[in-house]
């Protein structure tokens, strides 16, 4: 599986952005997708999860009321909302595979990963 994450880009404080992650080569629809971010200097941070056909989603207590995990299995692309955002979100954000349909935070469960999208948050 080749994973594109896209829709990445400066925006202000308070303001909103929808990443993309689609997925080429094979589908992802049967499995779990997760995304994950890392800021300059920082750790990897899982960001939130969806289940192969979206009936769950599970988000960091950073993000949680704020981002919203979508998919569209038809498109093989999984979204990422993001809403009331924060200087402390600017990061690379990574759209990744689970093995398994139900997801989860652990990083070591994800087997693909993308190139990644730069979101910058300015105060």
């Amino acid at each position: 599986v080749q994973l594109q994450a896209s829709g990445g880009g400066l925006v202000q404080a308070g303001g909103s952005l929808e990443l993309s992650c689609t997925a080429s080569k094979r589908t992802f629809s049967n499995n779990a997708v997760g995304w994950f971010r890392q800021a300059p200097g920082n750790e990897r941070e899982f960001v939130g999860c969806i289940s192969w056909n979206g009936g769950l989603t599970y988000y960091s207590e950073s993000v949680k009321g704020r981002f919203t995990i979508s998919r569209d299995n038809a498109k093989n692309t999984v979204y990422l909302q993001m809403n009331s955002l924060k200087p402390d979100d600017t990061a690379l954000y990574y759209c990744t595979v689970n093995r398994g349909p139900v997801g989860g935070r652990d990083p070591t469960r994800y087997n693909y990963w993308g190139q990644g999208t730069l979101v910058t948050v300015s105060s």
